[in-house]
């Protein structure tokens, strides 16, 4: 699974962002990263969607990542968006550190499996230390999807 490829563009990207500073205003943001990809769903119930999911258990992986994500009925394809924070956030993460890598994912109500193997390669592409640090340090969304076309290469 390729990184980028989800993303689609740098459109999907927001970069050190300082308004969220909770996991509910995260969700928030990230909603409406989201719903700029689709007219089939609302913001508000992209918020509901993870929000729900995220009321399951965190989806804070540790090492300072989030994969917030919910299947969605009514879109086709999976849909993503990616938020970096300038100051990391309590996200209930299962190490108890703050989050300020967010890799939010809709996918298609009857997805079946897909959506596990997105998000397995996900989990393991964020549990790379150099690979977080090099998103960390970016701050432009164009040269953040490079970095992220570049992941996907290697």
């Amino acid at each position: 699974m390729l990184i980028a490829a989800l993303l689609v563009n740098s459109d999907n990207i927001q970069c050190q962002d300082s308004t969220a500073t909770s996991k509910k205003r995260v969700i928030e943001t990230i909603s409406h990263l989201l719903a700029a990809n689709t007219d089939l769903i609302s913001d508000d119930a992209i918020f509901d969607a993870l929000f729900d999911r995220e009321r399951l258990g965190s989806t804070g992986i540790g090492k300072g990542v989030a994969i917030p994500h919910a299947r969605v009925p009514g879109i086709t394809h999976t849909i993503a968006a990616m938020l970096t924070l300038n100051r990391p956030v309590d996200f209930d993460a299962t190490d108890n550190k703050g989050v300020d890598i967010i890799f939010a994912l809709l996918v298609p109500e009857d997805d079946g499996d897909n959506h596990l193997e997105h998000l397995a390669s996900l989990v393991t592409s964020f549990r790379e230390p150099t690979i977080c640090q090099k998103i960390r340090e970016t701050d432009d969304v164009d040269k953040m999807f490079d970095l992220l076309l570049a992941i996907d290469d290697d």
